[in-house]
């Protein structure tokens, strides 16, 4: 009799859940399909748009995980199992998750940010964060800096996200703008003439239309007359021009026998005791 009763429930339970089963397989393989055929078409459209690379595999984890998290809790309702408490602690630990992270998640939306917007990419030249180096890498959570003195800065991408960032690379140009200061006696159209013939001489120097380079006086300073000299030139050539003009413009402006000051102050001395007597 006892034994008749469990074949019996185990004929039931078979009854009952046999389709469930089933139904739960066929979800789980068909969901599968769907999913991979969706990831590949977010690829596809990521590859387009010239994602990086590792904001792209990072997202394609994403998106491929959550779903079968998704695909996971629907098969087990499928077959029966009460899935609301599981897909509440899932919520509890992801809370709690959140809140032990919140400096790491930071830098995470800022490195999403700036991976999908981008102010800037490998190799530019930028200022940020107090810092000015050639970007080497950009991860999720933060981004690496070469300087000048061939140091690695490494900046969390969360203040990277929300501070102001100077790329110096992205426009291709510079426009370089060196002050000259002259004696008040010297001649201003002469050192004019001198420093705007020596940039036109420098082949590198952009001469396009919007782009002509110009000199004229930008200030009238305490001990010279401050001549503005201001050019175009491509990135690659801005530095080995600014250089040479730093140090050509000196050397001819001398040679035409025109003075650069430097700051001095007149000291007059009064005898204290002709001060006494007159007094």
């Amino acid at each position: 009799m006892e034994t008749q009763k469990w074949i019996d429930q185990g004929y039931n339970l078979i009854v009952e859940y046999t389709p469930k089963i089933i139904a739960a397989i066929l979800i789980w393989i068909i969901g599968s399909w769907l999913i991979g055929v969706l990831v590949r078409i977010v690829k596809k459209t990521m590859n387009k748009a010239e994602y990086e690379e590792s904001l792209k595999k990072f997202l394609l984890n994403l998106i491929k995980w959550s779903l079968k998290i998704i695909l996971f809790i629907v098969v087990l309702g499928t077959v029966g199992i009460e899935t609301t408490t599981f897909a509440a602690v899932i919520a509890a630990a992801g809370l709690a998750i959140g809140l032990a992270l919140q400096g790491s998640l930071a830098n995470f939306a800022g490195g999403v940010l700036i991976l999908l917007l981008k102010p800037f990419r490998v190799g530019d030249w930028i200022s940020a964060q107090g810092v000015d180096g050639s970007v080497k890498e950009i991860s999720i959570f933060n981004t690496r800096l070469i300087t000048f003195g061939n140091q690695e800065a490494v900046i969390p991408n969360g203040k990277l996200s929300n501070d102001n960032i100077i790329n110096y690379s992205s426009l291709g140009i510079r426009r370089e703008n060196l002050t000259f200061g002259i004696g008040y006696d010297d001649n201003i159209k002469e050192a004019k003439d001198i420093l705007l013939g020596l940039v036109n001489e420098q082949e590198t120097v952009l001469q396009e239309e919007d782009k002509v380079p110009m000199i004229f006086v930008g200030e009238l300073g305490d001990s010279s007359v401050n001549l503005s000299l201001r050019y175009w030139a491509k990135n690659e050539d801005f530095w080995a021009i600014r250089w040479h003009v730093l140090e050509e413009g000196k050397a001819r402006l001398e040679a035409a026998g025109i003075s650069i000051p430097y700051p001095q102050r007149d000291i007059h001395h009064h005898n204290l005791d002709e001060f006494k007597v007159s007094k």
